[in-house]
C-alpha cells in the first residue's frame, strides 16, 4: 500500500465558516461557486417523501431503478447505481483494472478517475487535450480503461459523437463516458450504449436534480457489465433517504427542467461578460485568468466568493478558474467582484 503515500488528499475547498471569520463576513454572505451544485435545489416533492422513509428498514433500491428506467428509457437490466457518481466510477474501475494495468485519462479532467485507477494498482496515463480541449484520438498501446467526461469538468466542452465512436471502435478497453452534466448540454450520447459492449455511460442526480448532499449516481451499461457490477456492489450501499429522494426527483422532471434552463441562460450571460471564459455545456465556466489563478481565487475570497482554482489539476496550467453558474443575483455579484480584481 506504499502508493498511498504518493496520493494527495482530496479537499472540499475553503471552509465557509473559516472564510467568514477571516474576512469578517456573515456566513450567509459566503457564496459557494466552486462545487458545481444546483442553486435552485431539488423538487419540493423530495422533502415530502423524506418524512415517510422508515429508517429502521434496510433500503430497497428497486423503486429507484424503476424510476431511472422510466427517465432514461433503458430497462433495469442495463442500469446500475451507487452512492454518487464517485462510487459508480470506483466500482467499474475495480471490475476492469488490476495491478500495473493502464488507464487513459485526457487532462485536465475530473481528478477521481486517477484515484480510481491508482486504488486498483493501475497506472493513470495522462494525455494532454488538443486545441479546444478536444480529446487526442491517438490511443497508446495496452490501455485497459479510458475515462472520458462530457461535458468535461473543468473545461466545459462536450465530446462529439464522432469522437466517442472513433475511440470506442478503436479499442477493446472499457470506455467510461461520464455524463454528470448531460442535462445542461445540447445532447447526450446515452443511446450509444445500445451499440457498444465496451461503453459505460455514467450519470448523477447531484447536478441537475439538486441532490448533491444525498449522493446518488447511476450508469447505463451493457447487460454483461451490469451483471458483474452487481456482484461487487454493496447490496445496501445507498441510503433509504437517498433512494426515496431520487425517486421523487425523477418523477418531477418538470421541476428540474426550468432550473436547468435558467442555469443555461445565465451561463451564456456570464460567458459574454468575461474575457477568457470558454464556451461550456455544463453548469460551470472555465475561465482563463490574466493573473495566476491562485491569486484570483484569494482575491475573490476577500469578497466572500469561493471559486475553484484549477492549478492543482494536472494539465490545467496556472491561469484557470472554474466557476459554478448560480442564480442571476449570485452571478452578478461574482461578475462585479471579478471585474474589480482581474486587472
Amino acid at each position: 500500500m506504499s502508493f498511498l503515500l504518493e496520493l494527495e488528499p482530496d479537499e472540499a475547498g475553503p471552509d465557509p465558516a473559516e472564510i467568514s471569520s477571516i474576512y469578517g463576513l456573515a456566513l450567509d454572505q459566503i457564496l459557494m461557486m466552486s462545487r458545481n451544485e444546483n442553486p435552485y435545489g431539488p423538487s419540493p416533492k423530495v422533502w415530502d417523501v423524506l418524512r415517510e422513509v422508515q429508517l429502521h428498514r434496510y433500503p430497497d433500491s428497486r423503486p429507484f431503478l424503476d424510476a431511472l428506467s422510466d427517465y432514461t428509457g433503458y430497462p433495469k437490466e442495463n442500469i446500475v447505481a451507487g452512492a454518487g457518481m464517485d462510487e459508480v466510477i470506483t466500482t467499474v474501475a475495480r471490475l476492469f483494472l488490476g495491478k500495473e494495468d493502464k488507464a487513459l485519462i485526457p487532462i485536465p479532467t475530473y481528478s477521481l478517475y486517477s484515484l480510481a485507477a491508482k486504488l486498483c494498482g493501475a497506472n493513470p496515463i495522462y494525455q494532454q487535450r488538443l486545441k479546444g480541449f478536444e480529446v487526442d484520438l491517438e490511443m497508446p498501446e495496452g490501455i485497459k480503461m479510458i475515462f472520458l467526461c462530457s461535458p468535461n469538468n473543468p473545461t466545459g466542452n462536450a465530446i462529439s459523437e464522432e469522437t466517442v465512436r472513433t475511440i470506442v471502435e478503436s479499442t477493446n478497453a472499457i470506455v467510461f463516458l461520464d455524463e454528470a452534466y448531460a442535462e445542461f448540454a445540447d445532447r447526450s450520447l446515452l443511446e450509444l450504449v445500445d451499440e457498444y459492449e465496451n461503453l459505460v455511460v455514467g450519470r448523477t442526480l447531484s447536478k441537475a436534480f439538486g441532490l448533491a448532499g444525498l449522493r446518488l449516481g447511476y450508469a447505463v451499461v451493457p447487460e454483461w457489465i451490469a451483471e458483474q457490477y452487481r456482484r461487487v456492489s454493496p447490496l445496501f450501499g445507498i441510503s433509504g433517504l437517498s433512494l426515496a429522494a431520487g425517486v421523487a426527483a425523477l418523477k418531477d422532471v418538470e421541476y428540474m427542467k426550468p432550473s436547468v434552463s435558467k442555469i443555461r441562460s445565465e451561463r451564456y450571460r456570464i460567458q459574454s461578460r468575461i474575457e477568457g471564459a470558454h464556451p461550456s455545456q455544463g453548469n460551470f465556466l472555465y475561465i482563463e485568468t490574466p493573473k495566476r489563478s491562485n491569486e484570483i481565487t484569494k482575491s475573490l475570497l476577500a469578497s466572500g466568493i469561493i471559486v475553484r482554482d484549477c492549478s492543482p489539476m494536472p494539465g490545467a496550467g496556472e491561469n484557470h478558474i472554474r466557476v459554478t453558474v448560480g442564480t442571476a443575483e449570485q452571478n452578478e455579484r461574482f461578475l462585479e467582484a471579478y471585474s474589480s480584481i482581474r486587472v
